[in-house]
């Protein structure tokens, strides 16, 4: 069973990370047999968040009792450093705990630090002081933010995007957390929903130059758990067929495409953009059916209501220019209809 070590905070966890923003999707009965399966199976290793309803509701319930032989991280959006405390009172509440290993702060826009004027910084080294933390790190969809706080020396770890569809600059990212000793937490190892065999993304991850990397799997039906679990014991070679396949994605999902991570939402005219601005991808990947229901078209019209205000344009933390990507993706989309 492959094990990482997250930099310089010295935890040792499972090579599979279980990523728990899925599991809010299901009722807590669900979600306590999924997280202690995964336990019993030696997953040691849970990513959680403030902002993911009851998650944390769901872990604390889960591993009541035995919180020394688990790793919990949870994350902040907090922008001042009063809701920063209140926050961290509310996960300790929720999971049940007196301390988190691992509290990150979640995908700011900009890199906090001492003295930047808001306190946040401040405040986690506070609750660290306290013990009410072990560990700060911060996630982060845009680039230039998450190398500035991996350079900083201020963070133990990095949570960034990260699977076989990455960029050159995104795996130099990864190379400099290994140089600095920065834990790397590679969410969204399936990019999204968009690669859909497990064992290629799981393989990759599993390469030499990846050995510091630590995937967090969202998983949310006990068939996804199982087949994670299953590659513990077996695991996936890098072989010929699955790299024909990697390459086969890399080539189709080259350039710029969305990821699905929601940060552009809400939108004012109703449109649900992380789906809809990536539907001739999810077309052409995934059975059609399902995407082409009378549902779906109608979600897809609200298109023709965008008011082209530029929010979800300022907001993408890839730089996207998601009207445009809307626009092509409905145009594409009515050829199938």
């Amino acid at each position: 069973m492959e094990s990482v070590i997250l930099g310089k905070t010295g935890l040792k966890v499972n090579k599979n990370g279980f990523g728990a923003l899925p599991i809010q999707r299901i009722s807590k009965k669900e979600a306590v047999y999924l997280l202690q399966k995964a336990f019993r199976s030696g997953i040691n290793y849970y990513d959680t968040a403030r902002a993911y309803s009851d998650s944390e509701e769901k872990l604390g319930e889960a591993f009541l009792g035995m919180r020394e032989q688990i790793i919990i991280s949870t994350k902040t959006a907090a922008q001042r450093a009063e809701d920063l405390r209140k926050d961290l009172e509310e996960s300790l509440a929720r999971l049940q705990t007196d301390y988190i290993d691992l509290y990150q702060f979640h995908n700011p826009a900009f890199c906090p630090k001492p003295g930047d004027g808001t306190g946040l910084y401040e405040a986690a080294l506070e609750a660290k002081e306290q013990g009410k933390i072990r560990h700060i790190g911060i996630t982060n969809h845009r680039i230039a933010v998450a190398r500035e706080a991996v350079l900083s020396g201020l963070y133990e770890t990095l949570q960034f995007p990260f699977s076989y569809l990455a960029s050159e600059e995104e795996k130099e990212l990864v190379e400099l957390c290994r140089k600095t000793d920065t834990g790397f937490i590679a969410m969204k190892g399936l990019a999204g929903g968009l690669i859909h065999n497990a064992a290629c993304a799981y393989a990759f991850m599993c390469q030499p130059q990846y050995a510091h990397v630590e995937p967090i799997w969202g998983i949310q039906r006990e068939r996804e758990l199982d087949e994670f679990l299953s590659y513990q014991d077996h695991m996936p070679e890098l072989n010929e067929e699955r790299m024909k396949e990697i390459q086969r994605d890399q080539e189709q999902l080259a350039g710029e495409f969305c990821r699905g991570c929601g940060y552009c939402m809400p939108c004012p005219a109703g449109i649900e953009i992380n789906n809809c601005a990536r539907m001739s991808l999810m077309l052409r990947r995934a059975p059609q059916e399902a995407w082409l229901s009378e549902e779906w078209q109608d979600k897809m019209k609200k298109i023709e209501n965008c008011l082209h205000c530029g929010n979800c344009r300022k907001k993408c933390p890839y730089g996207l220019d998601t009207p445009e990507l809307l626009r092509k993706n409905y145009e594409d989309y009515k050829t199938f209809l």
